[in-house]
């Protein structure tokens, strides 16, 4: 099998094709060449002119708190000004654009739409298309393969949902790389952008990164590793109720739990479903910081057990039916607040993409939701790029 290569590597040997051009990067430590090295770090040892990065969600290290604001900076590795974009502004202003001919976009995706750096993404399109700014997307493999027989629900409900977790109508699971979506976004919304993506090569888009083993880095604290990136669409939906999702512990994602669960009780519930891929084992536990913290919580430890047959949206959306239904007056919604959300209101709604989800969750509503993808591969397949 060849090597795989990212969109920075392949740039990397078009230096000359940018010589004297003042470039911005849109960027965090968890872009790195295919061989480990950060990439503004190679880029500008290559001859690039970078003036100025841009930092997302988590800052220029990727290891800044979930949804905290994250400051400006200097760059320790390159000496360069960063701007965060995720502080008190989302998209870079004309100002800081002024001073740059084009900007470059390098930052790896988890693969749903929940994640925050595709929606950056999407404002940092928007600004360059105000701007006359081309904008180029070094693009990355989708961690949870690009294989689109695997997307999942449900869509965004734009009018009510839209939020920095998801502003668009795609579905939680959307099995494109980053490039393929600017391409689609470029189209639908805003056809003046000069956009370019810069493909990866010798990617196939029906692997996981588990499966084709290229390089992963973290891409935010708590996204460690691998198995993290395959359960994430599972639970992360428990950010919107009163149910611990790992965090302030090791295994972030992994497990969950909360002091009024029976541990003994829910794992055999759990395995008794009708979900493909994935066994569950009780787990105590007492997160650090975070939903309950100091407190011991019981709850189950999540463990794949074929990729290929696992859908991580409908399980975790019938987590969460299943959760209701055994603990009907314990289980609540959770106010979650981030810099994009300061009152943490309607998170779950947010996190779906479905108004009034939480009064959905008995019923099964949310649940069949997940099937509903809206004639997503029809709309996406002419921006396909793999």
């Amino acid at each position: 099998m060849d090597k795989l290569f990212f969109g920075v590597d392949v740039l990397l040997k078009q230096v000359e094709k940018w010589t004297g051009k003042k470039l911005a990067l849109v960027t965090n430590n968890a872009a790195s060449t295919s061989e480990g090295t950060l990439s503004r770090v190679a880029l500008q040892q290559a001859g690039f002119n970078l003036v100025l990065l841009f930092s997302p969600e988590h800052g220029l290290t990727a290891k800044g708190a979930d949804g905290a604001a994250q400051a400006d900076g200097t760059d320790i590795a390159t000496g360069l000004p960063v701007i965060s974009l995720y502080g008190d502004h989302f998209r870079p202003s004309a100002e800081e654009l002024s001073g740059t001919d084009l900007v470059l976009f390098d930052i790896p995706d988890a693969g749903c739409r929940f994640y925050t750096y595709l929606w950056t993404l999407t404002h940092v399109m928007e600004a360059c298309e105000a701007a006359g700014k081309k904008l180029i997307v070094l693009d990355r493999p989708n961690p949870l393969s690009g294989d689109l027989k695997k997307t999942e629900g449900p869509m965004l409900d734009e009018k009510n949902c839209a939020s920095f977790i998801g502003r668009w109508n795609i579905p939680v699971r959307h099995s494109c790389t980053l490039g393929e979506l600017a391409l689609y976004f470029k189209t639908t919304r805003m056809p003046a952008l000069d956009l370019e993506i810069i493909k990866v090569q010798y990617w196939d888009r029906q692997q996981s990164v588990d499966q084709s083993g290229w390089l992963f880095v973290p891409t935010s604290p708590a996204i460690r590793d691998t198995a993290t990136i395959t359960l994430y669409p599972a639970t992360c939906f428990l950010e919107g109720v009163n149910v611990n999702e790992g965090r302030g512990t090791e295994d972030d994602f992994k497990i969950c739990g909360a002091p009024w669960l029976d541990s003994v009780k829910l794992t055999p519930l759990f395995n008794s479903q009708d979900f493909h891929g994935i066994k569950v084992s009780p787990v105590t536990y007492t997160p650090e910081w975070g939903l309950y913290a100091g407190e011991c919580c019981q709850g189950i430890r999540l463990t794949v057990t074929d990729e290929g047959l696992f859908h991580p949206v409908q399980t975790g959306l019938g987590l969460l039916q299943l959760l209701k239904k055994s603990y009907p007056a314990e289980l609540k919604e959770r106010l979650y607040v981030t810099v994009a959300n300061p009152t943490g209101t309607g998170h779950l709604d947010r996190l779906t993409g479905v108004k009034d989800a939480f009064q959905k969750i008995e019923s099964g509503e949310l649940l069949i939701a997940a099937t509903d993808i809206d004639h997503w591969v029809e709309r996406i397949n002419p921006f396909l790029l793999y």
